[in-house]
């Protein structure tokens, strides 16, 4: 069995390995097993009975928490078994706090362990009260836009013209002893900045990716921010191909406007807002990029976000808003609802990226490739994951060299195929797929469209 989110092999006791138990604590829990090399195989331990007295007095005197300690015989050896449950409030190690990511031990710091202590206390970063945040200090036309939304959503009990501005904050929960939330200053206050730094949306138009054509800053309220970048991207920054119905005049841009404002939404929901950084949002001839400093859910990968998935978001009282104001769907649809829109448009689904820095969403609106006969094959082929022999031999190559530098280094460029083993590129166990990408194009082929 290999290390995971719940698992840590050492092969002897260190004290430093109390970090490792603030680390399980911390987050879902774990065991830590001493005796075991890297690969999971014991290898035994020569002090094990002092380790079974000494081990749970060090955790219990550095950590302040119990934990379960046994000796486990196996193959005629033996290894010790450290079983940590996970704790309701937060655990340090000598004033460090440390949490289980993957098979990773982070030590939090900054606005990570702003957010993870919030979340031991059952609380958000934008459940927050916001010190001199005032009702009268919110911006009239916000609460107007949230009123005039909401009651043609159905799903908040509002007078479009009486409801009171402290009426609709209590009802959004927005409000806590007479104090604002921090929620209540993005989506309320003229200007969110002076409360929040970074809460604004970046638009730039590129040529490649060095070379920076123009671009735009969207300030204001969150509800301001999503009209006015929608309206910039879609008068500005995407080009529309026109056409006549009769006398009447169609628009038909690059990509749907739908699944671009689903994005959006998404980016501003889920946004670490303690970043400091701003939306980004970087539009190119073939491609529009969606940048946001969030991160996904503990233990969620992309491939759980593309597949059907319980709402989870990143800053619940932001997502209540614009729910009851119709902006968004409930229970984690926005994802699928970018995705259809873009089938249905009959371009390409995005490609979703996720790592420590932020998450990426990317709209292309088209390979750029003018695939050979042998891409096309080598393409059809990568539906189902294939070793590198397996694509040359459908396309009767013999030179590797070839065949990676004229078919499949192209292929992977344009982001048509992928490795399933990226951070190993030359791993003996190497096989490559179709992206979405890919499979679309192909589908688009098979249409018989260029």
């Amino acid at each position: 069995m290999r290390e995971n989110q719940n698992v840590e092999y050492k092969q002897s006791w260190r004290n430093e390995y109390l970090k490792w138990v603030c680390g399980f604590a911390n987050a879902n829990g774990g065991v830590l097993e001493i005796g075991k090399d890297d690969r999971g195989t014991v290898v035994g331990l020569e002090d094990a009975p002092r380790l079974l007295e000494e081990i749970p007095n060090k955790v219990l005197s550095g950590l302040g928490i119990v934990v379960d300690v046994d000796l486990v015989p196996e193959g005629g050896l033996s290894f010790i078994r450290i079983t940590v449950e996970p704790y309701p409030y937060p655990v340090n190690y000598r004033g460090a706090y440390y949490f289980r990511s993957g098979s990773t031990n982070q030590q939090l710091t900054g606005a990570a362990l702003d957010q993870f202590i919030l979340r031991k206390q059952g609380r958000h970063w934008d459940d927050v009260p916001q010190p001199g945040l005032t009702v009268d200090a919110c911006d009239p036309g916000a609460f107007r836009i949230f009123r005039e939304r909401a009651a043609a959503s159905g799903r908040a009990q509002v007078e479009e013209e009486d409801d009171d501005p402290a009426e609709i904050l209590d009802g959004l929960r927005l409000r806590e002893a007479d104090r604002l939330k921090r929620a209540a200053a993005l989506l309320f206050h003229p200007d969110p900045e002076r409360f929040v730094p970074g809460a604004f949306v970046k638009i730039g138009y590129f040529l490649t990716a060095d070379d920076l054509r123009y671009h735009d800053e969207v300030h204001g309220h969150l509800f301001e921010q999503i009209e006015q970048t929608v309206d910039l991207v879609s008068t500005k920054y995407l080009r529309a191909d026109v056409s006549y119905d009769g006398l009447q005049r169609v628009e038909r841009y690059p990509l749907p406007l739908e699944a671009l404002r689903e994005a959006l939404l998404n980016a501003l929901v889920h946004k670490d807002y303690a970043s400091g950084a701003p939306v980004q949002l970087s539009v190119y001839d073939d491609q529009v990029i969606f940048w946001n400093p969030g991160r996904l859910p503990d233990d969620w990968t992309v491939d759980r976000l593309l597949s059907q998935h319980p709402s989870h978001p990143a800053n619940p009282l932001l997502a209540d808003a614009f729910f009851r104001a119709g902006y968004i769907e409930a229970w984690g649809r926005g994802i699928e609802k970018m995705l259809r829109a873009c089938r249905e448009y009959g371009v390409p689904e995005p490609h979703l990226e996720a790592d420590a820095s932020g998450v990426q969403v990317t709209f292309h609106t088209g390979t750029r490739l003018a695939l050979s006969r042998h891409q096309v094959t080598v393409l059809r082929k990568a539906l189902e994951e294939s070793k590198l022999v397996d694509l040359m031999a459908a396309v009767d190559r013999a030179d590797r060299t070839k065949f990676r530098h004229q078919v499949l280094d192209p292929l992977l460029e344009e982001r048509l195929i992928e490795m399933t083993r990226p951070d190993k590129p030359t791993s003996s166990k190497q096989t490559y797929r179709s992206t979405p990408l890919g499979r679309s194009t192909l589908a688009r082929l098979d249409r018989g469209e260029p």
